[in-house]
């Protein structure tokens, strides 16, 4: 069966797309314009995006909008509700005074941060489920997305993909991956997934993980900085504080079954000790974990035991 491969930047990322099937090529092609609607949905930096419309109309009315975007509001709003979670969709305004990754990236003074704190309880967020609306109700708030839609996207990628019954495929959306059928490169059929070293620049792999129709997400303080005063600050934020979480942890990575689940659990559970998160992992239904710690240290999850591919002999995995 013909086999295609592309990779086109999208959403602030390189995204690679590879598909075996008989309409291998008007897949991808599909692929390509299901992501542009995807990017004017759920983007927190596009404008005219329909997540924009509702943080524009915040304090004023709220805005009914797409059965995706809503489905995927509601599982931001139950999971940064959820209890010692860190995850917090509603962090908007306090990304945007960092803005981190960005050429406008700067650190704010207490003051900001504190006067920006007040509008990110993912409480207030209003769901009205008959009507589809979203209702942010401090003029201010606003609703960012950006820990959850990749994940989501890959996996109504990926669906629509089994729905045509293809050989094989995957998507990776920058670090964020997801694969379906048997791999054709190794007798096992599995994907062979790299996991960063923290320590070293990109494409330099401390080890790998084996996967079968999973995803592999990553989080990591080590990609995104902005360097104030001789200080170094990270992009993943205490939701509490306002200012970059304090942790021994570089990187966290989930391999699950659907990717949201990856994005959920990299952030609800990024602050947390490597040896809690590992824990709480394995109390977890098809979801497992891989982290990394300042020395180095590999704590994995119980299900990944027999997964993990180490690329030097003095790694130190841990369980």
């Amino acid at each position: 069966m013909p086999r295609s491969e592309t990779s086109v930047h999208m959403m602030g990322t390189i995204i690679d797309l590879m598909i075996d099937s008989g309409e291998s090529k008007q897949l991808i092609n599909q692929v390509i314009d299901d992501l542009k609607v995807y990017d004017k949905r759920f983007s927190a930096n596009q404008l005219q995006s329909e997540l924009m419309a509702v943080n524009q109309q915040a304090g004023i009315t709220p805005i009914s909008v797409h059965p995706e975007l809503y489905h995927l509001i509601k599982i931001g709003k139950l999971h940064s509700t959820a209890e010692n979670s860190f995850l917090n969709i509603a962090l908007g305004p306090l990304i945007k005074i960092w803005h981190i990754g960005f050429n406008d990236a700067r650190k704010p003074t207490d003051y900001q941060i504190n006067t920006v704190l007040k509008l990110t309880d993912p409480n207030q967020i209003q769901l009205h489920d008959e009507n589809r609306t979203v209702f942010l109700p401090q003029k201010g708030m606003e609703i960012d997305l950006g820990a959850l839609a990749k994940g989501f996207i890959a996996d109504q990628v990926i669906q629509k993909l089994r729905q045509h019954k293809v050989k094989t495929a995957y998507i990776n959306l920058g670090g964020n991956f997801l694969s379906t059928g048997l791999s054709s490169t190794r007798k096992s059929g599995e994907y062979r997934i790299g996991i960063q070293d923290p320590k070293k620049e990109r494409h330099h792999y401390l080890l790998a993980v084996d996967t079968l129709n999973q995803s592999v997400v990553t989080s990591g303080v080590y990609e995104r900085k902005l360097k104030h005063d001789s200080k170094s600050f990270h992009h993943i934020f205490d939701p509490k504080t306002g200012y970059p979480i304090k942790t021994d942890v570089t990187s966290l990575t989930i391999v699950s079954s659907a990717s949201i689940d990856g994005e959920i659990w990299t952030t609800r559970l990024f602050g947390y000790p490597a040896k809690e998160i590992v824990s709480i992992v394995n109390t977890l239904t098809n979801i497992e974990s891989i982290v990394i710690t300042n020395d180095s240290n590999i704590y994995i999850s119980k299900g990944l035991k027999g997964k993990i591919t180490p690329f030097t002999s003095t790694l130190k995995i841990m369980d």
